[in-house]
């Protein structure tokens, strides 16, 4: 049976009604026959049907023992994170995720954990960096926003051979794509606000522990600091996942067009889209992937901020907005939004240019997009004659 298919018949039909859609237990808390006797559940934070059977679902999709619903990713991240001690050293994707790198070093890093961040996707990196203090290893892959693209086996077999963890941010991929743990990670976590709600509408985090004892863990720390999803937020996060197989199919083909599209055009000087064969990582991506995603990523020639913010407010099908992942394209400057948080030089270290723009390629007609794309080029081209011409009068 495929994974999408399996998938549909994991979403539980009703014990009681027989409905075929999870009924949503808008309840903060639950009867009790006596006192700790209960149905299973006595107290919302703590556990809800609902929210119970999106974390069933997610565990089946990640092949792990254990899944967690957070109320947001950056929720989901730092419930990760709490499985660490004073003194402990993460090794990181050098172009991590804003979000990600705000919580590591301007919270975790005055609690006394270290963060070294490295290329990920190159394995030699890794090994250099890892010390007898290492307890965690933090992949994004593929990376956000320059879509990097680590080993996870190979990077899986350093943390095991060096008594750490390893936690694949799963979000660009989706489990559609890719699974970490079939991989060897120990943790995945998911922005599950990106594909695998997939509208838009809804704010949630996921987390899958390929082991029970983690996942039991990881649990303590949902129910101890409260960062659960809602019960509605869980049906709406199931209600996407439902159509996740299919959706990311067309994510993958119109991704692919764009990406062949942006890397021949003039005023494009680089194209970051593993499913290019130009792409540095292009092999690992097409062995541990089965596609390479909606997100297609480049720089322009005019390497400038105002050249890309230029870009980035003059598409029409492309909204500007923060978020990827949705079922409508989203255009990002990540120099001043989603990566605003890490410092310029960093950043730049890490390959996000003033002037590299990031796609989230949605669920329009392929065309469509294409030639909001080119219209936007021409509308950049056009502005600069006109001030050349003022500039030689």
């Amino acid at each position: 049976m495929s994974n999408a298919t399996q998938l549909i018949h994991n979403i539980p039909v009703d014990p009681l009604t027989g409905a075929v859609s999870v009924p949503i237990y808008q309840t903060s808390t639950f009867v009790q026959e006596a006192p700790g006797v209960n149905k299973g559940y006595d107290y919302t934070r703590s556990g809800n049907p609902t929210r119970a059977a999106l974390e069933q679902l997610v565990a089946q999709l990640e092949n792990g023992a254990v899944g967690l619903a957070f109320a947001s990713g950056l929720a989901a991240i730092d419930a990760v994170i709490k499985l660490l001690h004073s003194g402990d050293e993460i090794i990181a994707v050098d172009d991590i995720y804003g979000g990600a790198f705000r919580l590591f070093d301007k919270v975790y890093q005055q609690y006394g954990v270290k963060v070294n961040y490295v290329d990920c996707s190159n394995l030699e990196q890794v090994f250099n960096a890892i010390t007898p203090r290492t307890k965690l290893i933090w992949l994004e892959t593929p990376t956000n926003p320059t879509l990097k693209i680590a080993d996870i086996k190979a990077v899986a077999k350093l943390a095991e051979a060096h008594r750490c963890l390893l936690c694949v941010d799963n979000t660009f991929a989706s489990p559609a794509l890719q699974q970490p743990l079939s991989l060897g990670a120990d943790i995945v976590v998911h922005s599950a606000t990106k594909y695998l709600g997939g509208h838009s509408d809804v704010i949630a985090g996921v987390v899958v522990a390929r082991e029970r004892e983690i996942g039991e863990r990881l649990k303590f720390f949902q129910n101890a600091c409260g960062a659960v999803l809602s019960p509605f937020d869980s049906w709406l996060t199931i209600r996407g996942i439902e159509t996740l197989f299919l959706r990311v199919k067309q994510h993958c083909a119109s991704a692919l067009a764009v990406a062949q599209f942006l890397e021949t055009h003039p005023e494009v000087d680089k194209v970051f889209y593993p499913g290019l064969a130009s792409h540095p990582h292009h092999d690992i991506a097409r062995k541990q992937s089965k596609g390479f995603g909606g997100i297609v990523s480049f720089t322009l020639k005019d390497d400038t901020e105002q050249a890309a913010v230029s870009f980035v407010t003059h598409t029409k099908l492309f909204k500007l907005a923060e978020s990827l992942g949705g079922i409508k394209s989203l255009v990002a400057h990540p120099a001043n939004m989603t990566h605003k948080s890490i410092p310029a030089e960093k950043r730049r270290a890490a390959g996000v240019s003033d002037s590299l723009i990031r796609l989230s390629v949605g669920l329009e007609e392929t065309e469509d997009l294409i030639n909001d794309l080119e219209a936007t080029f021409r509308h950049i081209e056009k502005n600069r004659k006109e001030k050349q011409q003022v500039i030689n009068a």
